[in-house]
């Protein structure tokens, strides 16, 4: 309720032009929120707005807004104000900001950056997308090993303020990276005390060109506030901070939930995408799922003699083929996301399907008893149906129980496989298992209704 009244009474200071109340709003409010509110926002509006928030709040506001948003205002701003927000920015958000624009901004961002940022900006871009490198920043405190507390102390507070973060500095010996020290052991120390002697040695750092995703999840292990980035020869070439690693692990969790969904990922947000947007990337997989589909009316063509004297068996063909469909899945999304979490490796493929073949047999045998209850009360007692003879219930539930093993393994197998041969497991998830254990399931039920039946 409280948001609704606020959306309510921001709407009508706007259509009463107090202009200098909404500022007194804004400049209270966390920029992200302070987004949030210019997202509802015209785009006549949104330039007169922003240019209400006092520099510093401009500039993180502008980090936390959309690019289609970002755009207008750069493409609005006078080279002043567009080099006092760029200004403002830290250099990895800068590089994020010209990857998303088209050239002529592009340009544009860049003449209004000062030589130092536009170098490092280029340093950024030049490594691959998704890895450490792109994701980096290059402003943290370096602090020699030779310098006392003291010294470094009036190191931060002059190089600090420029800084992404300051609580944890790196201790560097012509670049290369020799420990870390925090802000907190350097005040607590007396200043004749030498880096050297405070610092930690036992270094945990990432490589330009490790995967962001990896570099996320050590973020999750580790609990750090910021990770150091080092090339090849341990030179030290920026930090990758906690905020930027949390932006990673949600485009990647949303990257995989659309593909397990069988949606081609998009960047932009579900009401920013148009119809023919959301059109253009479920269409591609609903056309693979259809023609894979094919098979199974394959199946079922090639026993149509075998369902003519046996009409009984159609009811149920789509209860073992959900089963099999949901049993596999199940099975999919439990190991993707283990191997999403580095809690299983390839090399551990049998130990896992040795697992979910005891699951599968335990919900197998489950399925099958419960099926045959059903069979029985439900499809020949209660609806009184002659045709559903202890055979036939014999035969639906044997292919229920195997159905369900041969789904599971299916379903752990397959991901780790993709993973192996470097797709993405979440390709492996849903649509595709489903359609693939739906052919099996049928092949498995006219299989055994041929022997016991006919």
């Amino acid at each position: 309720m409280a948001e609704i009244t606020f959306e309510k009474t921001f709407e009508r200071l706007l259509e009463e032009k107090k202009y200098s109340t909404i500022k007194d709003v804004l400049i209270t409010m966390n920029p992200s929120d302070v987004a949030e509110i210019f997202e509802d926002v015209d785009e006549e509006l949104l330039p007169l707005l922003f240019r209400l928030l006092p520099k510093e709040l401009a500039a993180e506001t502008f980090v936390e807004m959309d690019p289609d948003q970002q755009e207008i205002l750069v493409t609005g701003f006078s080279d002043k104000e567009l080099h006092e927000v760029v200004d403002e920015l830290f250099v990895d958000d800068v590089a994020d900001l010209v990857e998303e624009m088209p050239a002529n901004v592009v340009k544009r961002i860049l003449a209004q950056a000062d030589p130092n940022m536009r170098r490092e900006i280029n340093e950024i871009l030049k490594y691959p997308e998704n890895s450490a490198g792109s994701l980096m920043t290059t402003e943290y405190v370096d602090l020699n090993p030779n310098m006392t507390c003291g010294e470094a102390i009036a190191r931060i507070r002059e190089v600090g303020v420029d800084k992404e973060t300051i609580y944890t500095c790196y201790v560097t010996d012509s670049r290369r990276l020799q420990g870390t020290v925090t802000v907190r052991e350097l005040l607590t120390s007396k200043d004749e005390v030498k880096v050297e002697d405070l610092m930690e040695t036992n270094l945990i750092s990432v490589n330009t060109l490790d995967d962001q995703e990896d570099v996320a999840r050590m973020f999750s292990k580790y609990n750090f506030l910021a990770l150091p980035v080092v090339d090849s020869d341990m030179r030290m070439v920026g930090i990758v901070t906690f905020d930027d690693a949390m932006d990673v692990i949600e485009e990647e969790t949303t990257e995989d939930m659309e593909i397990m969904g069988g949606i081609i990922p998009s960047d932009k947000t579900y009401l920013k995408q148009s119809v023919f947007d959301v059109f253009k990337h479920r269409i591609p997989w609903l056309f693979l799922l259809m023609i894979s589909a094919t098979f199974t009316g394959i199946i079922i063509t090639k026993f149509e003699s075998a369902l003519a004297a046996q009409v009984a068996l159609t009811a149920f063909i789509p209860m073992l083929m959900d089963t099999g469909g949901n049993s596999g899945s199940q099975a999919s999304v439990t190991v993707i996301r283990a191997i999403s979490l580095d809690e299983v490796e390839f090399s551990e493929l049998p130990m896992v399907i040795w697992k979910e073949i005891r699951i599968a047999v335990l919900c197998g045998c489950a399925l099958a008893i419960a099926c045959f209850c059903k069979i029985m009360l439900v499809d020949r007692m209660a609806m009184n149906n002659p045709d559903i003879t202890l055979a036939v219930a014999a035969v639906v539930c044997t292919t229920m129980a195997i159905t369900v093993v041969v789904a599971k393994v299916i379903g752990c197998s397959l991901p780790m496989l993709a993973k192996k041969l470097n797709f993405d497991p979440a390709v492996m998830a849903s649509p595709f298992i489903t359609t693939m254990v739906d052919a099996i399931s049928l092949l498995v039920y006219f299989t055994i209704a041929s022997a016991l039946l006919f």
